[in-house]
């Protein structure tokens, strides 16, 4: 089946003439996160309940563009009006800055990545080489558009060090001497709430749907490496959906990498997110152990 792909994909690289240097497209694509709200029994009137779901999913639905030509590509949230309020409960959303944010630009000849990204009001440039996907091909096949997309599946590995280093210290602290055995079944930030997610940390299934038709080894965000555009991706929490394509725009775009925020590696930048997560975690604790009463779960 893989050789079989490489040989559509060559036969069509040079039957539509994407070989011109001055080949570019453009691919927009929809973003929805699937979330849930415990809010913990608080006296919340039903209609105020929906009003905060309602700007939670909005919060979660966003449109992305990827320029793309040959061998780099450009994705980028486009800008919106945002919605008073939409921000969630604690101003979570405000403090890290919205997944996705920012300009991710990666470059396959260079075999590398870079993404431009804020953090607590602070830009970083996180620039790394790029995520070797272990693509398996199937035949399913599925309409997108007018394109038939071919079904990949691929597996991230979860950092489970990490995981069991970011539980112990964000977890809720082991019970005083004397403490009733039970306390911790009692303690209802444990099993509803995002840090929820550590306790099990279990691989991801990553479902992808690419166009041979478009013969370039591209996708939104850090996915790419198929024989085609990857035009759908489903990693069990967020799909990612593309709405429309043009190919080869009158109007060309520099697909420049971007240059602004302190340079880190992958792994620099997520110890720097672990920090910050321990400070709040540590305010939190000092609260009582509550923000407002309410809960997110991100579902899987």
């Amino acid at each position: 089946m893989r050789n079989q792909f490489k040989i559509i994909w060559v036969a069509l690289w040079f039957a539509s003439g994407v070989q011109a240097q001055e080949f570019q497209g453009v691919a927009t694509y929809q973003s929805k996160t699937s979330v849930d709200f415990n809010f913990e029994g608080r006296n919340i009137p039903e209609a105020r309940r929906q009003e905060i779901l309602e700007n939670m999913k909005k919060a979660m639905e966003r449109t992305y563009q990827l320029t793309f030509d040959r061998t780099s590509s450009l994705y980028e949230q486009e800008a919106s009006l945002e919605t008073p309020g939409a921000s969630g409960p604690g101003g979570f959303r405000m403090a890290f800055g919205r997944m996705g944010d920012g300009l991710y630009y990666k470059n396959l000849q260079e075999q590398g990545y870079r993404n431009q990204t804020e953090l607590f009001g602070k830009v970083f440039l996180i620039r790394d080489s790029l995520q070797n996907w272990q693509w398996k091909l199937g035949s399913e096949t599925k309409k997108i558009g007018n394109y038939t997309c071919y079904k990949a599946t691929a597996i991230r590995k979860v950092d489970t060090a990490r995981i069991n280093r970011m539980q112990r210290r964000f977890g809720p602290p082991p019970p005083e001497p004397g403490a009733a055995r039970d306390s911790v079944s009692k303690d209802s930030t444990r099993g509803n709430s995002l840090l929820s997610r550590l306790e099990s940390p279990k691989d991801q299934e990553i479902v992808a749907w690419f166009a041979p038709e478009i013969p370039v080894s591209q996708g939104p965000g850090p996915y790419w490496g198929l024989p085609g555009l990857i035009l759908e991706v489903n990693d069990g929490t967020t799909v990612v959906l593309c709405s429309k394509i043009v190919l080869n725009p009158e109007e060309k775009v520099r697909l420049d990498p971007p240059d602004k925020g302190k340079e880190v590696s992958q792994q620099e930048y997520e110890d720097i997110m672990e920090e910050k997560m321990a400070e709040m975690a540590e305010r939190f604790r000092s609260r009582g152990g509550r923000e407002g009463g309410m809960q997110i779960r991100i579902q899987n």
